[in-house]
């Protein structure tokens, strides 16, 4: 696990999008989605590549102390094994919910889908990733909309 942390943690910088003029972001690809799993979302998925930028990596690290830290080694197979995926009421973004079995930890992970609508330089990214707890996990099962179940 840990060289994995390391590797998501240290990746080279993957590439640049130009927000502004003045400004670029740093972007990491740090998985892959199954489109098939995540049509549920939206069928207008344009690339499976997913990337997190280094200022939503500054912002779990803010808002979520030590979750990015210790856990951000998950964040492929959150991606690309989610247990359910939950109805966002944002556009084209989805509420990603994983159990990773060998510890019992639960995460939600929020994961905005690039569409054919979208720039074209844009990737499907990670908006934000946490380490949630059991009665939080059920709440979202019992009160939210399932798009997807893992089988």
């Amino acid at each position: 696990m840990e060289n994995t942390q390391q590797k998501v943690t240290n990746a080279e910088k993957h590439d640049t999008l130009r927000e502004t003029e003045e400004k670029d972001i740093e972007v990491h690809t740090i998985g892959r989605i199954d489109k098939n799993i995540y049509k549920c979302v939206t069928e207008d998925i344009v690339t499976d590549e997913v990337i997190i930028t280094d200022e939503r990596i500054a912002h779990i690290k803010e808002r979520h102390p030590n979750d990015y830290e210790r856990f951000c080694s998950y964040i492929p197979e959150i991606i690309s094994n989610p247990d359910y995926i939950i109805a966002s009421n944002k556009p084209n973004t989805a509420t990603v919910l994983k159990q990773i079995t060998n510890n019992g930890e639960k995460f939600q992970l929020i994961l905005r889908i690039i569409t054919s609508k979208d720039n074209v330089d844009f990737k499907n990214s990670v908006i934000t990733f946490l380490n949630i707890n059991e009665r939080t996990w059920n709440k979202y099962l019992r009160n939210k909309e399932i798009l997807y179940k893992k089988e």
